[in-house]
């Protein structure tokens, strides 16, 4: 398995277990991820959601290895957007990193240790809240080798940062570690190196205290509806095309050795 599923009560624990690859999400994974977030879902025990990764990174973005051969290639066209899908929340189809067209009830704690870059971002974007260990850092750092943001970057981004500090992610492509990440509010809670899991853990259970019903009605109330959502997604996927005429290209030059480590120099 390239997950890993714990639970602690009504708290579910989803871990991206590959970590000789710093965690990048290849097929398999992203499939392991949309049915395991699925599952959370139709429990009627599970109250709160952890996204998280082993071996101290959270998620280098989609596996450009995978990529760089084609092996991606019939996902990324496995999930490309049907015609008739109009509502994220009635209509729950997977995206290329797994469940980042999910729109789920109950939510969804991101604990983030090293690398969330890439498609990374785009998965701590989709988690309702953001838990940051010192050392931890975000980035579109696909900027570097033309793949687009298609799984809700530009979508959920300018939302939780605002128009201005988005386009300079977005554009720069820059990394944002920990600090800033709370000063711009894209993370919600920093820590201590190593105890982003206990963090976000005892925020869950924090959550768990309310009733329900409650809570889920306001966080519902709070977002996108599910059709603005389909449509926002729908027009972000436009941008998939470039991931055949400039991703595959740059994937072959992050796999031949090229910006390893975030390295924006030599790409």
């Amino acid at each position: 398995m390239t997950i890993t599923i714990a639970t602690d009560g009504p708290i579910t624990i989803i871990a991206i277990d590959r970590s000789g690859a710093r965690n990048a999400v290849d097929p398999a994974t992203a499939q392991a991820l949309y049915d395991a977030f699925l599952r959370f879902e139709a429990d009627g025990e599970a109250q709160v959601a952890i996204l998280t990764g082993q071996g101290g990174a959270f998620c280098a973005g989609f596996d450009l290895k995978a990529a760089a051969t084609g092996a991606a290639d019939d996902w990324i066209d496995r999930v490309a957007i049907p015609d008739d899908w109009t509502d994220a929340q009635a209509q729950p189809i997977p995206g290329p990193m797994g469940p980042s067209r999910l729109m789920l009830t109950k939510p969804v704690i991101a604990a983030i240790e090293g690398p969330a870059v890439a498609g990374g971002m785009e998965l701590a974007l989709w988690a309702d809240m953001r838990v940051m260990a010192e050392g931890a850092f975000m980035g579109v750092f696909c900027r570097r080798w033309g793949v687009p943001l298609i799984d809700g970057g530009t979508v959920r981004l300018p939302r939780i940062v605002g128009q201005g500090r988005a386009n300079d992610l977005i554009l720069t492509g820059r990394r944002v570690d920990a600090d800033e990440a709370l000063r711009i509010g894209l993370a919600d809670r920093t820590c201590p190196e190593g105890q982003e899991r206990d963090t976000a853990l005892a925020l869950a259970h924090d959550l768990t205290r309310f009733p329900q019903g409650c809570l889920r009605a306001d966080h519902l109330s709070a977002r996108m509806a599910g059709t603005d959502l389909a449509a926002a997604l729908r027009r972000e996927w436009a941008s998939a095309a470039l991931y055949h005429a400039e991703g595959r290209g740059g994937a072959v030059r992050f796999a031949g050795g090229k910006g390893r480590s975030g390295d924006f120099g030599a790409i």
